[in-house]
């Protein structure tokens, strides 16, 4: 019996597809946003060329990632290396900006160091934006292992499939959960345990729009929860705390959580 247990596991890892390792994934990542801020790092540099170095070293980490993937890669591992490693300057514009989000929507933050270094919910978009690249790149599984990474660390899951505009803050992190076709707008501001989800979880409907899109300069606040592809929320709307919401919200609208019930209202109309 133990013999045909052991024997059947093994086949199991001999079959298994083949990947790197979620550890060897992680530590490729934090090298990568201790490249991108020095807040993440636990390295200073003596000078520019041994920054140089590790530079080269997190390219040629990235290519043995890729190259173990190479048979589900559409494209061969060094031109998708040079892709990634070359978005990596407009990456870090858009985490700036980011943070800078974040720094100007928390009164309780101080300055960008400690918004990088501290904040669970810049990590998490952090590694949403390097991992939405490689989505984009149709490299398989690791966009997904990378978030989900981010996922147990800040409880916060993005899906790496997700498009988020310019200018995000998420204003603490935990329990919020961005669905994969979700579409957020520019200067989007989400508070803990906010969810963009389905409203079917049917398999058939894998490919279909199914997560809400969130326009320009939306606030939504903590509990709130948003489902489905056809459901819109207009811009400059607020979503108020522990409201359900199944259909499409009008620009300038207010919703809010009230006896039982939501209620929605547009541009200071009561």
């Amino acid at each position: 019996m133990e013999k045909q247990f052991i024997q059947k596991l093994y086949d199991s890892h001999r079959q298994a597809q083949q990947m790197p390792s979620p550890s060897t994934i992680s530590t490729w990542l934090n090298g990568i946003l201790g490249l991108l801020f020095p807040e993440f790092a636990d390295h200073r540099y003596a000078n520019v060329r041994e920054f140089e170095q590790h530079y080269q070293l997190l390219k040629l980490e990235l290519n043995k990632i890729l190259d173990t993937a190479d048979g589900s890669l559409h494209t061969k591992a060094p031109e998708l290396e040079g892709e990634f490693m070359s978005c990596l300057p407009r990456v870090r514009g858009l985490l700036l900006k980011d943070a800078e989000a974040i720094l100007k929507g928390d009164p309780a933050a101080i300055d960008l160091p400690e918004v990088i270094r501290t904040y669970p919910g810049f990590y998490a978009i952090a590694v949403y934006r390097l991992s939405h690249e490689l989505y984009e790149m149709r490299v398989p599984l690791i966009p997904r292992i990378l978030t989900e990474y981010a996922h147990s660390r800040t409880g916060v899951d993005i899906h790496p499939s997700a498009e988020i505009g310019e200018n995000f803050c998420i204003d603490h992190g935990t329990g919020i959960v961005i669905g994969g076709t979700s579409h957020i707008g520019n200067n989007v501001k989400i508070y803990q345990g906010v969810t963009l989800g389905a409203l079917s979880v049917k398999k058939e409907l894998a490919a279909v729009k199914r997560h809400p899109t969130i326009q320009d300069n939306v606030v939504i606040y903590s509990g709130a929860t948003i489902l489905g592809g056809e459901t819109v929320i207009g811009n400059n709307s607020v979503i108020g705390g522990n409201v359900w919401v199944t259909k499409s919200v009008p620009p300038f609208s207010r919703v809010y959580y009230s006896s039982n019930d939501s209620h929605s209202q547009k541009g200071g109309e009561e």
